[in-house]
């Protein structure tokens, strides 16, 4: 049942100044028909030469600020704070987690529960791997991730991470997500990349794309509620999406699960774009699978590979993903296909990371590209989205 908020937020108070108790707090999101001053505030412990004092990060939605207050001022700190206009409350101690939520009336809807994560960071120099985004984040409440949704997001948030050295630094980065559906994903990164980015003055603006208006609207609203400023959704097809003001291509291009041929317009718009970096998880691949089950068959001594459905679906799965990598290296790009996230979580775990380097492609890449299409008799879909592109690479007179 909703209580009076001051009393809730008066439970709140003794938790946040609990040096030894407190874990992690976090406030963000927004009051109906309020603005709070900043987007989001963290606030937890931290152990320094000067003792223990209480560590509050605020983000305003550009940059984080960071500062340490001795644990004798930190009351006037938390007071000031409580007073904000947050929607939300996290709270997580060593012995429960509480969480506040306003409601549209102006009460408090309180949930408490044993603590439950044994991942909390040890105070301290000996500390546990801490995930890139904290499984208690609020973010995870609004969407509904389950465990396994928040492990694929750490999965997916490690496999990011060591690109952003590609990416630009000097004005705001713009990230788009082609085909983001329910978006978990498209949140996460952003989430994860104000942060990161966020500590060096470096602001980030992020559009999901989708063509189902009510998704789109749906993301948008959760974007809002969570205070996730340079989060923005629009409604579009992939091909003709223009995310950004005047025709600014995306520096990172992510598309994630989208089906058959979607993939590939995802990658085809990425290399039109000259993106730095582009991440694509394929989901199912229909294109080349009809290709091999129309055609002559499977060159010799292959035939018993494709014989058999399934193992002609598997089999057009690694050969589809195989010649996208190809065509990604023949057009000015580095490619790896990694596993981001455990097979047990889903079997479409493959993801293809991509950096620009403009350099021209080996004459090896450009013979297994001939090589696999030939022998298999195929013409994959994004060949023929970047037709033009395509053919100038394998006729180029080398040097």
């Amino acid at each position: 049942m909703p209580e009076s908020l001051d009393d809730a937020l008066a439970r709140l108070r003794p938790l946040l100044l609990d040096p030894e108790r407190l874990v992690r707090a976090v406030g963000a999101g927004r009051r109906r028909g309020a603005q709070p001053s900043v987007v989001r505030v963290e606030l937890r412990p931290v152990d320094l030469k000067a003792g223990r004092q209480l560590q509050v990060v605020t983000h305003d939605g550009r940059a984080a600020t960071t500062r340490n207050t001795p644990y004798g001022a930190a009351p006037g700190t938390v007071d000031t704070l409580l007073a904000e206009s947050f929607g939300n409350w996290h709270v997580e101690t060593l012995d429960s987690t509480l969480q506040l939520r306003v409601t549209k009336k102006g009460g408090a809807q309180v949930h408490s529960a044993p603590a439950s994560r044994r991942d909390v960071e040890v105070r301290g120099h000996d500390r546990v791997r801490q995930r890139l985004i904290d499984p208690a984040d609020p973010l995870f409440t609004a969407l509904g991730a389950d465990a396994d949704k928040r492990r694929q997001v750490d999965a997916f948030l490690r496999v990011l991470e060591p690109t952003l050295r590609r990416l630009p630094t000097d004005r705001p980065l713009r990230v788009v997500d082609l085909g983001c559906g329910n978006a978990y994903l498209t949140f996460a990164t952003h989430r994860f990349l104000t942060e990161r980015l966020g500590e060096q003055g470096q602001q980030v603006r992020t559009v999901g794309v989708d063509v189902r208006p009510d998704m789109v609207q749906r993301n948008g609203e959760l974007a809002q509620g969570l205070g996730l400023a340079g989060l923005t959704f629009e409604a579009g097809t992939i091909e003709s999406a223009s995310p950004f003001p005047d025709g600014e291509p995306p520096d990172l291009v992510l598309a994630l699960h989208a089906c058959d041929t979607a993939t590939d317009e995802a990658l085809a718009r990425a290399v039109r774009w000259a993106s730095p970096v582009v991440l694509a998880a394929p989901c199912c691949h229909h294109d080349v699978q009809r290709q091999l089950a129309e055609g002559p068959g499977a060159p010799e001594p292959y035939k018993a590979v494709t014989r058999h459905p399934i193992l002609r679906e598997r089999y057009a799965d690694v050969l589809t993903d195989a010649l996208r990598a190809l065509l990604l290296r023949m057009l000015g790009y580095s490619v790896d296909v990694v596993e981001f996230v455990d097979s047990r979580h889903t079997p479409r775990n493959a993801l293809i990371r991509a950096g620009r380097t403009g350099r021209p492609p080996k004459d090896a890449t450009l013979a297994e590209y001939r090589a696999l299409t030939s022998e298999w008799n195929v013409h994959p879909a994004l060949a023929r989205m970047l037709d033009a592109q395509v053919t100038a690479a394998l006729t180029q007179p080398r040097g």
